[in-house]
């Protein structure tokens, strides 16, 4: 089957390849899918560009491990394994193949079929396109599990979104919306239109104001850009308010993960990571959000799966506004 493969690190557009692999086959509670769409994501950037380098003790020290990237994934069951009784050849659905980590071996979605654990598939709402679907499955259950689960959100709290026009801060906005929530969006000027649009009570284009030097008062900050030290932004938190560091940072050597550690030691009650879980339970939720019209993907770019690596090159450029999806023909 035709797929993107990665040939070491580097400039994405010259590193993702086409090339060919055998389709695999699925095993015990697994669902082989025939790709629609899939979707850029920051694991996908790390893993084509090799930075930040400490990172590359998981990726692979001087190619990646794995060598098809992706893991977001819509489209139709090709095939079912063992065991697997909630889906049959032709169902339409969504989820991941993502399974933790950058292990030898995993599978991508940067190609025409993907096998996938079906605890971490649903079936795809109708009234979503499969670009749509896709476009939804890490951005969407990460922001989900922040705000619900981490961040516990509830009606009249304040809640700032850092880089509230990106991938996971268009969901975020939405959702803490959805949960009663009076919401502050950062970002620059050109996406203020587009942040009023999706329900934001309050925008600030941060070239124009360091929202960290306002009087303002957070109840939860999720920070998707990490342009101020974790240190910084807290001071703008409510007595008991949450801070939720979300970014890989810009230090090409150890990107945020100092700051990740001291926070995990020092700020385990202020600073709290998120840790994405495509569980079924958090798939159909998020569907029912997207059903109901409280949430709708946003979508910078549609890409054809040859150019997978100008998919990755726009997120790197950090100007997409939502997200990236790359279209597989069926």
């Amino acid at each position: 089957m035709k797929a993107m493969l990665q040939r070491g690190y580097g400039d994405p557009e010259r590193v993702l390849v086409p090339g060919e692999i055998a389709p695999a086959e699925p095993g015990d509670g697994e669902v082989r899918v025939r790709l629609r769409a899939t979707s850029v994501n920051t694991p996908d950037v790390i893993a084509t560009l090799g930075a930040p380098y400490l990172l590359r003790l998981l990726t692979g020290l001087f190619s990646p491990v794995s060598p098809v990237r992706g893991s977001d994934l819509a489209g139709v069951v090709d095939a079912v394994g063992p065991g697997v009784e909630d889906f049959a050849v032709g169902d339409e659905v969504f989820g991941a193949v993502w399974t933790g980590g950058f292990a030898r071996g995993a599978h991508g979605t940067f190609c025409e079929t993907t096998v996938a654990p079906a605890r971490q598939l649903a079936h795809k709402p109708p009234e979503l396109s499969f670009e749509e679907a896709a476009g939804a499955v890490m951005s969407g259950v990460t922001a989900l599990i922040g705000l619900r689960d981490v961040a516990r959100v509830r009606p009249g709290q304040q809640v700032l979104v850092n880089g509230a026009s990106g991938g996971i801060g268009t969901f975020a906005l939405q959702i803490a919306k959805a949960r009663g929530a009076i919401v502050t969006g950062v970002c620059s000027a050109s996406n203020v239109a587009l942040v009023r649009s999706l329900g934001a009570d309050h925008v600030i284009d941060y070239a124009q104001t360091d929202f960290t030097r306002g009087a303002a008062r957070y109840d939860v900050i999720l920070d998707n850009v990490m342009n101020h030290p974790p240190t910084i932004t807290e001071r703008v938190l409510t007595k008991d308010g949450v801070l939720l560091p979300n970014s890989v940072g810009t230090n090409p050597l150890v990107g945020s993960i100092p700051q990740m550690i001291f926070g995990a030691l020092f700020r385990r009650e202020r600073w709290r990571t998120i840790t994405y879980v495509p569980s079924r339970e958090n798939l159909d939720e998020l569907a029912g959000l997207l059903r109901s019209g409280a949430l709708r993907v946003v979508i910078d770019e549609v890409h054809p799966l040859e150019r997978a690596g100008a998919a990755v090159a726009r997120m790197r450029s950090h100007r997409a506004r939502g997200k990236i999806v790359i279209r597989i023909p069926s």
